[in-house]
């Protein structure tokens, strides 16, 4: 079954799947102590903490239910052969990580994102607007397996839309 995002989520959902994508490219290793990686002069925060969504941080069901998120999600992009080019050949564990403490951080749930900034991340890949729609709607998937209320999707969404413009490159 086909879904499709309504026009108000459509800028929102190109920042998820740039999220993806990013953490996706990432070669951050895993610290003991995490620590932010250098970021290209001028890109925005890839992981903006954003306080006020605390609630949603806990209808994601806190970090714990964001790594069960990215479980689940990693699964379905690995079975969904637009995506499976995309991530076939990446770290799982630490794409899952990054993206976790990506949502962690904007969420206000305390986390450091440890990822690079998506235009550093995305300067080699060639991404356009169908490659995001796919990994969208496979996110969408995700949160709606996990039970994740429509309203904390949206607000999350909302909060990453902006994002959107350093992803696309093709």
């Amino acid at each position: 079954m086909r879904h499709t995002l309504p026009t108000f989520l459509r800028s929102a959902a190109v920042l998820i799947a740039g999220t993806v994508f990013m953490a996706a490219s990432s070669l951050a290793a895993a610290q003991s102590t995490p620590q932010p990686v250098e970021r290209t002069p001028g890109a925005a925060d890839p992981a903006p903490v954003h306080a006020e969504l605390a609630g949603v941080f806990e209808d994601f069901g806190g970090r714990a239910g964001l790594d069960a998120l990215m479980d689940e999600f990693m699964t379905i992009l690995l079975a969904d052969p637009r995506m499976r080019p995309f991530f076939e050949k990446v770290e799982h564990d630490r794409v899952k990580r990054q993206l976790a403490e990506q949502f962690c951080a904007i969420l206000g749930g305390g986390c450091v994102y440890t990822g690079r900034d998506m235009v550093e991340a995305h300067g080699a890949h060639r991404i356009d607007r169908a490659d995001f729609n796919a990994l969208v709607e496979d996110l969408q998937i995700a949160m709606n397996r996990r039970g994740i209320p429509f309203r904390a999707q949206n607000k999350l969404l909302a909060v990453l839309a902006p994002m959107h413009r350093e992803v696309i490159n093709r």
